[in-house]
């Protein structure tokens, strides 16, 4: 399961390599829709890229340095520096496809 980080934790999980950052808050549906393909992508690409989870409500400044303003919102990372951006709801192929551009 991805993990649910908070700013300490986020700076050390995102430092190194390609991780991708899902932006999600509880109440969001489209998040929800959105959490069992992100789940699978982690598993899948294990040991490639790193797939961590930011929740808006508990960690806004973390959402505020990306510019995050809807969500769900999907930041790949690589070496702790921001390479692109998905918002909303994404397919997996694409996302995946996405994520490969970077490793």
């Amino acid at each position: 399961m991805a993990k649910v980080v908070r700013s300490e934790e986020f700076k050390i999980e995102s430092a190194e390599g390609v991780v991708v950052v899902d932006f999600f808050a509880n109440w969001c549906a489209p998040c929800k829709m959105l959490s069992p393909i992100f789940e699978e992508l982690g598993q899948e690409m294990e040991g490639k890229a790193k797939f961590i989870k930011v929740d808006v409500d508990q960690s806004p400044e973390i959402a505020m340095q990306y510019g995050i303003t809807n969500i769900p919102a999907m930041v790949i990372l690589k070496d702790g520096e921001r390479q692109d951006m998905m918002v909303g709801f994404s397919p997996k192929a694409g996302i995946q496809e996405k994520v490969e551009q970077y490793l």
